[in-house]
């Protein structure tokens, strides 16, 4: 099969962002043809003049629809696709000269219907963004499973970067309404579907994160209360590891209480990890103080995603809840471009 790529971005109100991605989909090293489909998903500032721009350049399919959220905007982007394998982006990336090539490599070598690839900070980014990225990549935070794991069993790709045949699209439904979690979602349905999921470790994107610490407490408490979600959705994927992020933090406020009465030990232990972060994190980014606020923006990680994630497994697991009742701002209502099982209303 001639595979022919469609990148799929849903955009709300970003155009500056689809002006950079835009600009550095231009210097991809790739001779053959590809599309570029921009989704504006009921932005009120939309990206229709910018998409305009690079239209002598790039073969841009712009389309316009209601706020019915990421996942089935991504949806509806495949649905209108003249492409037979979709590459999905968040606006919010850049994507480095090579990385078509290198995506191209990897199908061409061993096919696959759904791939994912790993993200990092671009050396323009903010001193925050660079230390949330770590946090968020760091084998010593997260143990790789973004992508800088070389070898990651039943890979679960992400939709900041991620490839996805018509075949597998078609087959699944596409993405759920559910948001965030919509991307393991999808991967995990693929799996029990007979198809494999894997990394490309080589086809990064600079992912930028529009974010600052409050809105990063947001995100990461969002995904701590979708995964015990998932875990139900889906039992055979649920993990012991996933109770660390709550362990750690409960751990934590165990070992200050602890260090107020005079004992110390279980404190240091925290400190001794925290300072691997600081040291780790300010060697790769060469900056001390990018070190500093990795320290920071690890704590905020593991406290958000760990309270969320207790949350939604107490409401889940203990009171036996329907998650679209307790949590009605994780599902979109009004999603119209999937069949996946889990797309019923609240």
């Amino acid at each position: 099969m001639e595979i022919s790529f469609s990148f799929i971005i849903p955009v709300l109100n970003r155009p500056d962002e689809i002006r950079e991605l835009l600009l550095s989909m231009e210097q991809l090293d790739f001779k053959k043809p590809f599309e570029v489909v921009i989704i504006e998903d009921g932005s009120s500032i939309n990206s229709r003049d910018v998409a305009n721009c690079f239209s002598g350049n790039l073969n841009v399919s712009y389309y316009e629809k209601d706020n019915s959220g990421p996942g089935d905007s991504r949806n509806y982007g495949m649905q209108m696709a003249k492409g037979n394998y979709f590459l999905i982006l968040d606006s919010d990336v850049i994507l480095p000269p090579d990385y078509l090539k290198i995506v191209e490599t990897e199908l061409n070598r061993s096919f696959t219907h759904c791939f994912g690839g790993p993200d990092a900070a671009h050396e323009s980014f903010s001193s925050v963004q660079k230390a949330i990225n770590y946090a968020m990549t760091s084998f010593f935070t997260t143990g790789g499973i973004r992508g800088n794991k070389k070898t990651v069993d039943k890979f679960q790709p992400r939709s900041f970067n991620m490839g996805l045949s018509a075949e597998a699209f078609k087959t699944s439904g596409g993405f759920g309404n559910i948001h965030p979690g919509e991307d393991p979602d999808l991967a995990l349905r693929l799996q029990k579907a007979g198809y494999d999921t894997r990394l490309f470790p080589e086809a990064e994107v600079f992912h930028k994160r529009r974010i600052d610490w409050v809105k990063f407490y947001r995100q990461v408490y969002k995904f701590g209360l979708v995964r015990p979600i998932l875990n139900s959705w889906h039992p055979e994927s649920n993990k012991i590891t996933y109770w660390f992020p709550t362990l750690f933090s409960a751990g934590l406020v165990v070992a200050v209480i602890l260090s107020f009465l005079g004992y110390m030990p279980f404190l240091c232990l925290y400190v001794a990890y925290f300072i691997v972060i600081f040291i780790d994190a300010s060697v790769q980014n060469k900056s001390v103080g990018i070190g500093f606020k990795a320290v920071w923006a690890t704590l905020i990680q593991f406290l958000g995603y760990g309270f969320g994630f207790c949350r939604s497994t107490c409401y889940i697991r203990l009171l036996n809840k329907n998650p679209r009742e307790g949590f009605p701002k994780l599902f979109f209502k009004n999603a119209r471009y999937s069949n996946s099982p889990h797309q019923d209303t609240i």
